[in-house]
């Protein structure tokens, strides 16, 4: 940073009248860019205190046990053949009027002296921690960035940098209470006003939400929120623990394989100046050595049994060394490796990349490739989509709309005196055993072996849009689901378990509740729009999509309240093994493991600021979907796992299938 020379000009060039006039009417011209000011260290101010509405938002409702066995028979009947069903309802009935019955209210006796949280919570976070499968492609996803409008900022490291500043900001932004609550609008015009935000400001914390609700407005959890930076996921047997390390002022930076950090905040919390943010990054950027020969960033892609036990080996000869990767602000991932604008490199390179230059564990990792494309990849067990959501929309809008680093600034930048990256950066060296170089080649062995079996297609369609559904009276997402039916029935015959996810953030300490989209109204459709026959009318078909529509409608509205029936059912069953109960006989139903092996996973990533974003299949035989519906077009980037499912054929099949759905919609009765 620039160094001021205030105390020298006023005591040693003038005398004291002179040095009064200067105070006064020169030195205000003179003062250094200080990035401590407000407007430098913060996003915006929000006048409503961040977590101002956490105290009085709603609990998540435990459904009436009737209404969950209700809808997990309603879920089941379109996958049963009528034997089949009939032996699963009566499995139901004598789960609700018996064991379900007992566990149930155990569970609401458990969640009334656990008001703090929610019933899902503590069963979440262990499903998440005890699970030993490797979190790569079984977890992690990704969600890519658009390019910067401005192609010049671009560049790798001037968008890393501006990237890593608006990172700081946003989480500056944060710990000071200052970032604008995560609110809902049903009517923005009423609600999302000057009017709306100084009354509710006004109420107590334990009344707030209330005070929001009668605006038509919802504010939602963001319980998840601190958990985005200084965090990570320490792998131990049988169970991870998730660790905050709330003081470190580091970032890491990882590039061919190897660790870097440096402090970009110093003692008083002021952001380091941008042009000494690319400076070091620069520096990192140019490090001349080899790629790592032994990257242990392999390792955090191993049964986490198999890593807590080298885990363990590291720390006792590289503590300080764990501990600077562990409680780093965040993971910024440098590649040497571009995408050719390429989708399936992107995602593939996003989603896993080579194992070498990434640490799955971080809570995220912002990756930028050589030729300026970024994306967040993200641990799943802290925390769900909508906080790593808003800190992609608001990364994306800061480092684009108010960049810190410019491309004619840095252009021929020569070194500069007053400030020696080398001095700042630190790479960090490890001095493996064969026994841990063993265990990374074995690690990159098997990564590269599951990875490589990983396809990627991407699916487009033009002009099947948010504005094509509304004015033909359906649901966007409803249309995008029923597609994937269609789609499946096609390439396969039937239907099958299906999965999408919905936030249940309107609750405290909510997480996601399933959608079921495979019902009976898709089912008579899919089977309908590929009998040959065609034996039903157009305004029958057209009546069909509307009935596929409202219903979707009601399982997302469900859903989205808490309402469905799966995270209650794995409630109760985890409440049974918990406190060494039998476990009942619906659950040992086939039906029951056939419903949650989620043959079609399914995700939807609703933002502009998102390009692609993608996981792979939950199962081996399934794939994995996350899509996107815009005002001109709909898409997907879809995972398999050949031989056991074709990717590309079912990309064939999702054109069929939208373009038979869109022929019904545009032709007149």
């Amino acid at each position: 940073m620039l160094q001021c020379k205030k105390s020298f000009l006023t005591n040693s060039i003038i005398g004291y009248k002179e040095k009064y006039r200067f105070i006064k009417n020169v030195l205000p011209s003179l003062q250094c860019k200080n990035y401590s000011s407000d407007n430098e260290r913060y996003l915006h101010k929000s006048k409503v205190p961040t977590m101002h509405f956490q105290p009085s938002l709603p609990r998540l409702p435990i459904p009436r046990l009737e209404d969950t066995c209700q809808r997990y028979l309603n879920a089941q009947l379109p996958l049963l053949d009528a034997t089949h069903f009939e032996d699963t309802k009566r499995l139901v009935a004598n789960f609700q009027l018996e064991a379900g019955k007992d566990l149930n209210q155990r569970l609401i006796a458990q969640d009334k002296a656990n008001k703090h949280t929610s019933y899902i919570t503590g069963s979440w976070f262990d499903m998440y921690l005890r699970d030993r499968q490797p979190i790569v492609l079984n977890y992690n996803p990704f969600i890519s960035y658009i390019d910067d409008p401005k192609t010049e900022y671009n560049d790798q490291t001037i968008r890393a940098a501006n990237f890593l500043i608006s990172a700081i900001r946003f989480r500056e932004t944060l710990n000071a209470g200052l970032l604008e609550p995560e609110v809902y609008h049903l009517n923005p015009k009423k609600s999302d006003t000057e009017t709306f935000r100084k009354v509710v400001r006004m109420l107590p914390s334990s009344l707030s939400w209330y005070g929001a609700y009668l605006y038509n407005a919802y504010p939602l959890d963001m319980s998840q929120y601190p958990s985005l930076f200084n965090s990570t996921r320490i792998p131990e047997i049988g169970k991870d623990r998730l660790v905050r390390f709330e003081k470190a002022k580091h970032v890491l930076v990882m590039r061919g394989g190897h660790f870097y950090v440096f402090d970009v905040l110093d003692k008083d919390g002021n952001l380091l100046e941008p042009l000494d943010i690319y400076s070091c990054l620069k520096y990192i950027q140019q490090d001349p050595i080899a790629p790592s020969q032994h990257p242990i960033g392999y390792l955090t892609a191993e049964n986490r049994d198999t890593w807590a036990n080298a885990h363990r080996l590291l720390k006792e000869n590289h503590s300080s060394q764990m501990e600077a990767i562990d409680s780093a602000l965040f993971n910024l991932v440098l590649d040497d490796v571009g995408t050719d604008n390429d989708p399936v490199k992107i995602s593939k390179l996003f989603l896993h990349g080579n194992g070498a230059n990434r640490w799955f564990d971080k809570s995220f990792s912002l990756i930028v490739a050589q030729d300026g494309k970024a994306a967040v990849n993200f641990e799943h067990s802290w925390g769900d989509g909508v906080a790593v959501m808003r800190f992609i929309n608001e990364s994306l809008k800061d480092s684009t709309e108010k960049p810190r680093v410019h491309p004619h600034e840095v252009a021929g930048m020569a070194p500069r005196r007053d400030f020696d990256p080398s001095y700042h950066v630190k790479r960090l060296e490890f001095q493996l055993s064969d026994r841990l170089k063993a265990a990374v080649s074995d690690a990159r062995q098997r990564f590269d072996q599951t990875t490589g079996a990983l396809t990627v297609n991407l699916f487009i369609y033009n002009g099947f849009s948010k504005h094509f559904c509304k004015e033909q009276q359906v649901s966007p997402d409803a249309m995008m689901q029923l597609g994937f039916q269609v789609a499946y029935q096609l390439q396969n015959g039937g239907t099958c378990s299906t999965y999408e996810s919905c936030s249940t953030s309107a609750f405290k300490h909510g997480r996601t509740e399933t959608i079921r989209p495979c019902t009976s109204q898709t089912t008579a459709f899919s089977r309908a729009i590929t009998a040959s026959s065609g034996k039903h009318s157009q305004t029958e078909m057209r009546a069909m999509i509307a009935d596929c529509s409202k219903v979707h409608g009601q399982l997302t509205k469900e859903a989205a309240m808490g309402q469905g029936f799966d995270r209650h059912l794995f409630a109760l069953k985890y409440l049974a093994q918990q406190q060494s109960l039998p476990i009942p006989a619906l659950y040992q139903d086939p039906a029951y493991a056939a419903i949650n092996h989620n043959i079609l996973s399914t995700s939807t990533l609703g933002s502009p600021a998102v390009e692609l974003g993608g996981f792979a299949p939950v199962v081996h035989d399934g794939y994995g979907i996350g899509y996107s519906i815009q005002d001109n077009r709909l898409g997907a980037v879809v995972t398999t796992y050949p031989p056991h499912r074709s990717g590309s054929d079912f990309a064939s099949c999702l054109q069929s299938a939208f373009s038979r759905i869109e022929d019904i919609l545009r032709k007149k009765n």
